[in-house]
């Protein structure tokens, strides 16, 4: 039998964004980014919300968040997202292209962002930040000039690279790591993500990295609370879990995509996991 369309939305950037980058104010009348934002969907861009007053509800990843101004929230690529509430809300939401990204910034605010950053609106950071974003706001009305779309980049660089900076100095990533461990555990972060769905075991992290099993666990675990075991398996089920909510493969289909061989294994796992069945969970969220 032939399977069904998945009725879940994945949305491109907008045309209208001719250098890459969209920004659009939000205020309590409309809501809307470049597309509609209240579906759960997912992006093949980075979406950055900047809320000034007021509050919205959101769900990202399946985690409910509270933005309460003065908040922000990074989307990246391929995150389920949806707007649940706004409450009197005003702001700025900025989607762009993944190009535009410097890889050390993404994998640095993937790592360290907290979700949402509370900000202090008497902070410089806000005030820098809330500068740029008009600034770009007012260039982009003239997208059709090549300057305007150099102009652009550079403030959504400058806004980027403000970000990475106040995101290292919460997390104190802007120091040299302190000792040998935190090097190894940030290493181990950076090779996680890139083969979550082909390496399963520890011993191909420690391999590359040139150290034994025990040390790298024993490193991860310390620094982390949890077992490199237990993160390899924590991003393959995050990726499942968008797999469940955005297509119709079947629990199968899944299985083989995120790196399991035996299905009946990755269902058990997920539900240890998340406390559901593949299925139950598809039911849940989705159905």
């Amino acid at each position: 039998m032939k399977k069904q369309s998945s009725p879940f939305l994945q949305f491109e950037l907008s045309p209208d964004a001719q250098a890459g980058i969209w920004v659009n104010r939000l205020d309590p009348v409309s809501t809307t980014t470049a597309h509609g934002v209240t579906q759960a969907h997912q992006d093949d861009h980075y979406l950055f919300v900047l809320v000034t007053r007021g509050q919205y509800l959101v769900t990202l990843d399946f985690e409910d968040l509270s933005l309460a101004a003065p908040a922000f929230l990074l989307v990246f690529p391929g995150q389920v997202h949806y707007l649940r509430e706004a409450y009197q809300a005003q702001g700025w939401a900025i989607e762009f292209d993944a190009s535009l990204v410097d890889p050390s910034f993404s994998f640095l605010l993937e790592q360290f962002l907290p979700r949402p950053l509370v900000l202090d609106e008497g902070s410089d950071f806000y005030h820098r930040s809330l500068t740029l974003i008009q600034l770009m706001n007012d260039l982009q009305s003239d997208a059709t000039l090549e300057s305007s779309n150099r102009s652009v980049h550079y403030l959504l660089a400058a806004l980027l690279s403000l970000l990475t900076s106040q995101v290292s100095t919460i997390s104190h990533t802007d120091k040299p790591p302190e000792n040998r461990g935190s090097q190894i555990e940030q290493a181990f972060r950076v090779l996680l993500q890139r083969h979550f769905k082909t390496w399963k075991q520890p011993a191909q992290y420690a391999a590359e990295l040139a150290i034994t099993v025990a040390h790298l666990n024993d490193t991860v675990k310390g620094l982390t609370g949890y077992s490199v075991s237990s993160h390899i398996q924590q991003r393959s089920m995050l990726e499942a879990k968008r797999l469940l909510y955005t297509t119709s493969l079947s629990v199968k289909e899944i299985s083989y995509q995120v790196g399991y061989e035996e299905p009946v294994y990755f269902g058990k796992l997920f539900r240890k996991t998340t406390g559901l069945t593949p299925l139950a969970f598809r039911k849940q969220f989705r159905d």
